[in-house]
């Protein structure tokens, strides 16, 4: 076993032991391996180190270092069902792979700076990490760690830069990968059928709900689980063939996309049900049964499954002129301890079938193809088979849907990020739904409600909102971004560009005015005094949850202003 302790200094001259300075200590960095090291670190005037280790034979290779755990507040991973206090150094090791998950994290301090930001080159293959706090000397740890061979090498990003966090992960999203375009309409407002549908999915339906969600302002429908099956019990028993139970579904895709809607079709990617006829033939050729959901997931180091799979999905495309697909539980894919392949298979690892099943599947596709992914899987080694991701399922629950959507803003790189599908009782006051939309501000609303079911004062908050959502797109999308306080859930996020900030408020907290142009206020918050910080003279205007004025106003800052739960605060310096 092999130790190298790596340093980088300011004179390196001496070509030995290598240290960098940080606020508390002095970073060391500590490589391991099965055989002898060659390293390389170079570092910026801002703080970044860019590490490759490579091994003389192939084999893991570990890379660890601590930090003085001090002035720290947060920290950040990319799974948003983890609290994000400080987890102790001794859990469990977290795996990423391009099945599942990304290699990052972010230990946060106050004032919301980066006090080390990390990411691993390697973005297909598994890469384990470990994090924590070490009870014994009060440091933060950390080691990642995966097979590497002497021609790649095990490659480190560390950000010591202490940035505001957000533009440190950003940065780490470029590092990743060159930022690429997606169609307009996968930043557009979405209805999706799941919630207001279920399995319950008809030709007459669809084309209804895509009527009077185009007529608000959605731009593309999302036709969930239901469309492949009569079947209305939940599992997935009778996927896999993907033959429509629409009837004359080609022509029922046109209808839809004469209102000027995109049409997405959902598929369970990994699925094959038992009762399907595609049962028998698969059978051979399964990584696992799973009992609760009655199906299998196939195994993607097969050929036979890959043709099988990308046949079926680019069919949708291909033959009913879809716009595009919602791929679903490509993370069912990472098994615990699959089989050992038989002679048919062409690769070693499932990863490694991932990757070739998506890359066949994304040839099929003509460009411009829309294409949802969802969390958990994250990998930006899927970035370039998709052009959207969407925050994983938490109906009804504003909180979750922000910190999800805010989360994969954070790393989602080219893509577009969708929440997940909004709906609510039909009794909900319109205040509570426009502090909804709110709460996704910064990513792609999609509704998922009885269209033709909801009131009038229900229907105007959703055309004032998404009206708003389109009209600021580019600030809310592609601005920059700075969410605050992650180990409170973001309480307040800001994106500004061209002279306009806008915030989302999700809690009490002041709001800072910048010094020229204009900043839009929208509050979530049930507290209606909004706090705005700064100096001189300034216009006010409110309006209620429907866009409806409410007040305007000459103020001298600081001073409070009265917005209600769902309105909008327009100030111009």
């Amino acid at each position: 076993m092999t130790t190298t302790q790596i340093w980088q200094p300011h004179d390196q001259a001496d070509g030995g032991l290598r240290t960098t300075e940080i606020p508390a200590g002095r970073l060391v960095l500590e490589a391991t391996s099965s055989s002898p090291l060659a390293w390389n670190v170079t570092e910026s005037p801002q703080g970044v180190l860019e590490l490759l280790v490579r091994p003389a034979a192939p084999g893991v290779v570990r890379i660890a270092w601590r930090l003085p755990c001090v002035d720290v507040t947060a920290y950040w991973t990319h799974d948003s069902n983890e609290h994000r206090g400080l987890p102790p150094f001794w859990r469990k090791p977290r795996t990423a792979s391009l099945e599942k998950g990304a290699p990052v994290g972010c230990l946060i301090g106050a004032g919301d700076v980066a006090v080390c930001t990390f990411a691993v080159g390697e973005v297909v293959r598994p890469v384990q990490t470990r994090t924590g706090v070490v009870e014994e000397t009060g440091e933060f740890g950390f080691w990642v760690e995966h097979e590497a061979a002497p021609e790649t090498g095990l490659a480190l990003r560390l950000d010591l830069s202490r940035r505001h966090f957000a533009r440190t992960l950003a940065d780490v999203a470029a590092w990743w990968g060159t930022p690429g375009q997606v169609p307009r309409a996968a930043r557009m407002p979405a209805y999706s059928t799941w919630y207001a549908m279920q399995q319950h999915v008809t030709a007459e339906s669809v084309e209804r709900q895509a009527a009077l969600s185009a007529a608000l302002g959605c731009e593309a429908i999302i036709v969930d689980d239901g469309w492949h099956s009569d079947d209305r019990g939940r599992g997935y028993g009778y996927v896999g063939e993907w033959d429509p139970a629409i009837p004359r579904v080609a022509e029922h895709v046109a209808r839809v996309r004469e209102h000027g809607m995109a049409y997405l079709l959902w598929y369970a990617l990994p699925f094959v049900g038992r009762h399907t006829a595609l049962w028998e033939r698969v059978r051979p050729y399964t990584l696992t049964f799973k009992e609760h959901m009655n199906a299998a997931i196939v195994d993607p180091r097969y050929p036979f499954v890959r043709d099988l799979l990308s046949d079926r999905l680019a069919r949708a495309v291909e033959e009913w002129g879809t716009d595009g697909l919602k791929i679903d539980f490509i993370d069912q894919f990472a098994v615990e301890n699959p089989p050992e392949p038989g002679p048919e298979a062409d690769c070693a690892s499932v990863t490694e079938g991932v990757r070739r099943l998506m890359a066949q599947l994304g040839a099929r596709l003509p460009e411009g193809s829309l294409v949802e992914l969802r969390q958990p899987y994250t990998s930006p080694g899927l970035w370039p088979y998709a052009t959207m991701i969407r925050a994983s399922d938490c109906p009804l629950s504003p909180a979750h849907n922000r910190q999800r959507t805010v989360d994969l803003r954070l790393i989602a790189g080219p893509l577009a990020v969708h929440a997940d599908m909004m709906m609510w009782h039909p009794s909900e006051s319109p205040a509570r739904i426009a502090a909804q939309l709110i709460n996704v501000l910064f990513a792609v609303p999609q509704i998922s409600v009885d269209l033709a079911a909801q009131t009038p004062g229900q229907t105007e908050v959703l055309r004032f909102w998404l009206s708003f959502v389109k009209e600021h797109a580019e600030v809310l999308q592609g601005g920059l971004f700075e969410p605050s306080r992650p180990d409170l859930v973001y309480p307040q996020v800001r994106a500004s560009a061209g002279g306009v900030t806008i915030v989302g408020r999700y809690a009490p907290m002041p709001v800072a005015v910048p010094a020229e142009g204009t900043l839009l206020v929208a509050n979530a918050d049930d507290c209606d005094q909004v706090v705005l910080t700064g100096e001189g003279r300034a216009t006010a205007t409110v309006a209620d949850c429907a866009g409806r004025p409410v007040s305007a106003a000459e103020v001298t800052l600081p001073c409070a202003v009265t917005v209600p739960t769902g309105g909008l605060l327009r100030v111009r310096v």
